[in-house]
């Protein structure tokens, strides 16, 4: 079991738990085209505590390496990007559709993926393996994706209307690349 703990091994512990977030996103996306909406967002999350896990181990146990950053974005994209996009689309705007313009909803979605593709890709280029900054700059795509579970609950309540939950995925897009200051964890 000492390849578990070795940083050069592409399936070292950290990674593992890396790839288990991969396969959380990729259960989520099934749930999701079967309409199993509290199965597809349980998936979700741990996909997410997988995320925060595989960070600390890799710290603890001094496995970061430049394959082990670009699998990690990978990840969040799975899981941050795609999985929330497709939640909000198949709960949110599919029910409905014809009742909400199609521009609108093809911009939202397009915009907001390309966001946060652009803030990972920057995110990597940016920093070196096993390094932590004090603070990231702009919204890091797990908290977006947490913002877009929040206006999802919000919208049922019957709070918000489909228009705006498309709004807010744009304005959680801007968010993702702007100059906010959030401490890191």
């Amino acid at each position: 079991m000492n390849f578990l703990y070795e940083k050069d091994n592409h399936f070292n512990l950290a990674n593992l738990v890396t790839f288990a977030n991969i396969a959380c996103g990729v259960l989520a996306i099934y749930f999701l085209t079967h309409t199993s909406f509290f199965i597809a967002a349980l998936f979700a999350w741990i996909g997410g505590a997988c995320d925060i896990i595989d960070g600390k181990i890799a710290r603890k146990h001094n496995l970061s390496t430049e394959f082990g950053v670009q699998l990690d974005s990978f990840a969040d994209f799975l899981s941050f990007v795609i999985v929330p996009c497709m939640f909000i689309y198949f709960a949110v705007i599919d029910p409905i559709q014809g009742e909400v313009n199609i521009f609108l909803t093809a911009f939202a979605f397009i915009y907001y993926i390309i966001s946060a593709l652009r803030r990972l890709i920057q995110f990597n280029i940016n920093s070196d393996a096993g390094e932590v900054a004090k603070h990231f700059t702009g919204v890091p795509t797990p908290l977006g994706a947490i913002l877009l579970w929040l206006v999802y609950l919000i919208w049922l309540t019957g709070i918000l209307s489909s228009t705006v939950v498309l709004v807010s995925t744009i304005v959680i897009g801007f968010l993702l690349n702007s100059k906010i200051k959030i401490p890191h964890p």
